[in-house]
């Protein structure tokens, strides 16, 4: 039997041809397409197919695909009268998570699932992917408006997926270079390899749980600030540091005392987490769009990589997709604690992915263990014992 490893950290638990990370390289990849041509040229639209049907779709492929997101976005009154039953303190993921599992109850039909040992119907797989894409933002705003005492905003199916988000969430049409930028960080967020929730969505999905448990399960262990919840992290260290002249010397603090740096470092990557440029570089591009003016929390968090990058750059420590993200929802009026919301949005992709290929070739997830227990003994009697 192999050694236990803490963590499971480097052992395969499935094969996959989803994504693929070339660490030393700092390359990402979805179905072999680099994640930075992706961002560049397609829409979150365009990229969650690619995942779901492992090619890139014709324009007619992605217009009916398209359309299917467009007719699903709404959510029966039900689950907005569940919601407004939750208390308004609640966490957006605790929310989500609920409310994605309460799917399953208004919407049944998981017959499929009852085969002995997976779903042979791809057009079931599919039209719950697409239910379940369409409806996880819509989710997201309803809460935001139904904790501040507000009614939920009707979706609108003359906008596209990004521009619809940010519709419902706000109240208004929405600025095109948000929308842009809402649409690549959806792009960017969607996938990426076997990390601890899609592990998470594979176990619960080869059990042949319905696909809302599976989100559902995967959205619980995306809430953790070890994994999505770090986003939010990000923004509460920035605050923390709150000029960029103390970037320096808050860090050697940090790392003196062996604390965590929230936002840098990844287990998969050696150099600069792709993703993290690219959010960078958005958040240049809307600086620039503003005539130069700068958001007080990006000129810490670049003080900031500019001081670990001196300390930390020769251990292979760099900025992760989490530095940056949450400056730039922040800077979009996004609330902080809607920022891991935001990136299971865009993940259910990629999870649905993975739900897809688990059913495919299908066998329930049994690990084994390393026993450090007693052995075997026997019974004592309560007035025997000392």
């Amino acid at each position: 039997m192999s050694a236990y490893l803490p963590g499971l950290e480097g052992v395969p638990a499935t094969e996959s041809n989803i994504s693929d990370i070339d660490g030393e390289k700092g390359i990402l990849s979805y179905r072999g397409y680099p994640i930075a041509e992706l961002a560049e040229k397609s829409t979150f639209e365009e990229t969650s197919l690619l995942l779901l049907d492992g090619r890139l779709p014709t324009a007619h492929e992605l217009a009916v695909y398209d359309e299917q997101l467009r007719r699903n976005r709404r959510v029966k009154f039900n689950i907005r009268t569940l919601m407004k039953a939750l208390p308004a303190t609640g966490h957006p993921m605790e929310i989500l998570q609920t409310a994605v599992a309460s799917l399953g109850v208004f919407y049944p039909g998981n017959e499929c699932l009852s085969a002995p040992d997976a779903c042979p119907d791809l057009d079931y797989i599919h039209n719950m992917s697409v239910k379940l894409i369409a409806r996880m933002p819509v989710i997201l705003c309803m809460w935001e408006h139904i904790r501040n005492g507000y009614d939920p905003i009707e979706p609108r199916v003359d906008l596209s997926f990004s521009e619809n988000f940010l519709y419902m969430l706000n109240g208004k049409e929405p600025d095109p270079l948000y929308a842009s930028i809402m649409d690549t960080c959806l792009v960017l967020h969607a996938e990426h390899t076997i990390n601890a929730s899609t592990f998470a969505a594979l176990v619960t999905g080869s059990t042949l749980a319905s696909p809302y448990g599976v989100i559902a399960a995967a959205i619980g262990t995306l809430s953790g600030p070890l994994h999505g919840g770090a986003n939010e992290k990000v923004i509460e260290m920035l605050q923390e540091i709150g000029e960029p002249k103390n970037a320096k010397v808050w860090l050697d603090k940090k790392l003196k005392n062996k604390e965590k740096i929230w936002g840098l470092g990844h287990r998969e990557y050696k150099v600069k987490d792709p993703r993290a440029t690219i959010l960078q570089g958005l958040f240049e591009k809307l600086i620039t769009e503003r005539g130069g003016e700068i958001s007080p929390l990006f000129e810490i968090a670049l003080a900031l990589e500019a001081a670990a990058e001196e300390r930390l750059g020769p251990k292979g420590v760099f900025p992760n997709v989490d530095f940056y993200s949450g400056i730039l929802y922040a800077e979009m009026g996004i609330p902080i604690d809607q920022f891991t919301s935001v990136f299971a949005v865009s993940r259910t992709a990629g999870w649905l992915a993975h739900w897809r290929e688990q059913l495919a070739d299908n066998r329930i997830f049994r690990p084994t263990q390393v026993y450090t227990g007693e052995p075997i003994r026997h019974y004592v009697s309560l007035n025997e014992r000392g």
